[in-house]
């Protein structure tokens, strides 16, 4: 006498869906000559929303552009800082000269060559009234990039005085 499983007794069954579907409306529209609905349909009102504000005008003075707290001083020099801090580390890797060595072998020339090339190329489209908002969009923000530049000038100054202090120590 063998034993049977539970799984062999039992019938198997395919189950089948059915494809078909279809979607009712509950609302009721008044029909012609009926009176006496206190409740009666309405149809969803299909409007477009309107439209965002313009954009402030964005002054192209240069006394504006380039004032204490106008839009380019902080964004230029986060720009130099993260070239510099990414240059900075990828010589001292690659050659092994720390920050002051960089700059004593021909770093003065090659920093105010970039500094100049980046600066013009910064404050074009802000001359012709381009604001750095309306090109920001997704991960890269205009508000990212400010913080990216201040961690670069934070890392700069960071590597060059441990590059000093562990200079002066040795001496």
């Amino acid at each position: 006498m063998a034993a049977s499983s539970i799984f062999m007794v039992a019938p198997i069954t395919v189950f089948k869906r059915n494809p078909t579907f279809s979607i009712r409306c509950m609302a009721k529209t008044p029909q012609s000559g009926e009176t006496g609905s206190s409740k009666q349909a309405t149809t969803p009102n299909m409007t477009t929303p309107p439209p965002p504000p313009p954009a402030p005008k964005v002054s192209s003075k240069f006394s504006d552009v380039l004032a204490f707290s106008g839009p380019a001083p902080e964004r230029i020099n986060g720009r130099l800082a993260m070239i510099g801090f990414v240059s900075a580390m990828a010589v001292e890797v690659s050659s092994g000269q720390d920050v002051f060595a960089q700059i004593g072998n021909g770093g003065v020339a090659v920093f105010v060559g970039t500094s100049v090339v980046l600066t013009l190329a910064s404050l074009v489209p802000l001359f012709k009234g381009v604001s750095v908002q309306s090109k920001s969009s997704g991960l890269m923000t205009s508000d990212a990039e400010l913080w990216n530049g201040r961690v670069a000038m934070l890392g700069l100054v960071a590597l060059a005085f441990t590059e000093y202090v562990k200079g002066s120590a040795l001496v």
